[in-house]
């Protein structure tokens, strides 16, 4: 009987085990989920858990006026209030159940999560802080992340940890944490300071501006990996440059890679969502708060301008056989750190509007028009995504999507190029304007979800609105050339 050699033998056996090990692989969950680890799952929010309670901004507002000031009227301020959202979250217990909707609370009033307090939708007889959404003594006790310890191992669905203070044999210490080296006497007896280098890091931004299907773990709003895999990052501009300074520095920010100076920091975590700024300068007229609807106008206005600053167009002729064939226009992203748009990339809107007209103002061609009813009709050039759920067929609710079958968003610095072919009408000269257009949501989308809204919500008694009006839509840029139609 032939014996196997030595060395053929430990191969085989080498290939066994390495099958076997493929095996238990293959066999393996890919999304482990660890739900002692994270108490609050599908959100990741962990809290040091003690007696030391949170603070509301208002209380920090007595020693820090100035960023209390600031941060009053922005979305963070906004973040559990926002109707949208909660029509949003509303739609999502209903559809699924509190206990996977808590997702969305867990970064929208982290406090009025970790503490019991919020438990559905609706602002009914929450407190201040729980209602403050994303305030002072939400980021400011943040104390470390767990991003690599998340399903996906990626930052997600607020993967952060909260410590506002500890207890100690004298009683409670409260304890804040920023970027920067305390100053004497720093917290006046109140609280303790303590500086942090994670308030210094776009990781401290990360676990909520990375939305992660609850089951799937697809990331339906990735802004903190847009950033993380593109030239920001590498030239070590942060989330902090460009959302907490005033438009203009966020320009020299984005133009220049030039990180600001101390003092050109601000707490307006300014953005796109000019929607949400305008509906609460609505309700703050309402309820004759006009020193905060002025607040919130401004947000409005820095919105709409860092919009208008985000992005470019060109155009440019493209002949055949010495005909005008078609217009190229190139839609860039020159300064939007992450994709162009970002979030919620398969609800917000952005698209191309064309209007070409000949010699004499006839028009002989259009693109991209709102319908009388304000939707977008199919064949308009846009830049977003599709959602699609487990069945692959078109989905747009968060706790359906765990995939997207279209993805059309502008990476930073980059562009899309669209084209469009012209008649032959007999003119001599053609004059294209183009406009890039957005929106937050599409006309339908809004009014389900402001339809949605909780019934201790009432639109017309808050926000004025006995009907949801038509959208508004920021003209990011706008832009007109002439072309003959021959060469």
């Amino acid at each position: 009987m032939n014996r196997m050699h030595p060395l053929r033998t430990l191969a085989l056996t080498a290939l066994i085990l390495a099958l076997c090990a493929g095996s238990a692989l293959a066999a393996s969950k890919v999304f482990d989920v660890n739900q002692e680890f994270y108490p609050y799952y599908p959100s990741l929010i962990k809290w040091n858990k003690s007696s030391v309670p949170f603070n509301e901004p208002r209380n920090c507002g007595g020693c820090h006026s100035k960023q209390y000031k600031e941060w009053n009227g922005s979305v963070h301020s906004l973040a559990f209030k926002d109707p949208v959202y909660q029509g949003e979250l509303n739609k999502g217990v209903k559809a699924v159940g509190h206990d996977i909707a808590r997702q969305c609370e867990g970064c929208h009033s982290p406090a009025g999560v970790v503490t019991g307090e919020v438990k559905g939708p609706g602002n009914a007889g929450l407190s201040d802080m729980a209602l403050a959404g994303v305030s002072c003594d939400i980021c400011h006790s943040i104390s470390g992340t767990t991003h690599w310890q998340t399903p996906s191992h990626e930052p997600e669905n607020g993967s952060f940890i909260l410590t506002p203070g500890v207890e100690t044999t004298e009683g409670q210490t409260l304890i804040k944490r920023g970027p920067f080296k305390p100053s004497d006497n720093c917290g006046a007896g109140f609280h303790k300071c303590e500086e942090s280098s994670l308030h210094l890091q776009a990781d401290l931004c990360a676990g909520c501006h990375q939305v992660y299907h609850y089951d799937a773990h697809f990331p339906i709003e990735a802004t903190y990996l847009e950033w993380k895999h593109g030239p920001y990052a590498q030239k070590e501009i942060l989330c902090q440059d460009c959302h907490m300074v005033d438009t203009e520095t966020f320009k020299k920010s984005a133009d220049e890679f030039r990180k600001p100076e101390r003092g050109e920091y601000r707490h307006y975590f300014n953005g796109a969502n000019f929607l949400l700024s305008y509906l609460a300068a609505g309700a703050a007229k309402k309820a004759g708060d006009e020193k905060l609807a002025k607040s919130l106008m401004q947000q409005y206005d820095m919105a709409v301008e860092r919009l208008k600053s985000a992005a470019d167009l060109e155009l440019s002729p493209v002949y055949r056989d010495g005909r005008l064939a078609e217009v190229k226009v190139r839609v860039k992203n020159i300064r939007a750190g992450h994709n162009l748009p970002t979030s919620l990339t398969n609800v917000r809107e952005m698209w191309l509007e064309i209007t070409a007209k000949d010699e004499a103002g006839k028009v002989i061609m259009t693109s991209g028009s709102l319908t009388p009813e304000g939707s977008l009709p199919a064949d308009t050039r846009s830049f977003n995504s599709d959602g699609m759920g487990n069945d692959f067929h078109f989905a747009i609710d968060p706790w359906k999507v765990t995939a997207f079958s279209r993805h059309e968003t502008i990476p930073p610095r980059g562009f899309k190029d669209v084209h469009y072919g012209f008649p032959a009408n007999g003119a001599k000269t053609v004059t294209v304007e183009a406009k890039l257009r957005f929106r937050q949501a599409g006309q339908k989308e809004a009014e389900a979800l402001l339809g949605a809204v909780p019934k201790d919500i009432d639109l017309k008694a808050i926000y004025g609105l006995d009907k949801v009006p038509a959208l508004p839509v920021v003209d990011m840029v706008v832009k007109q050339a002439n072309f003959a139609t021959s060469q």
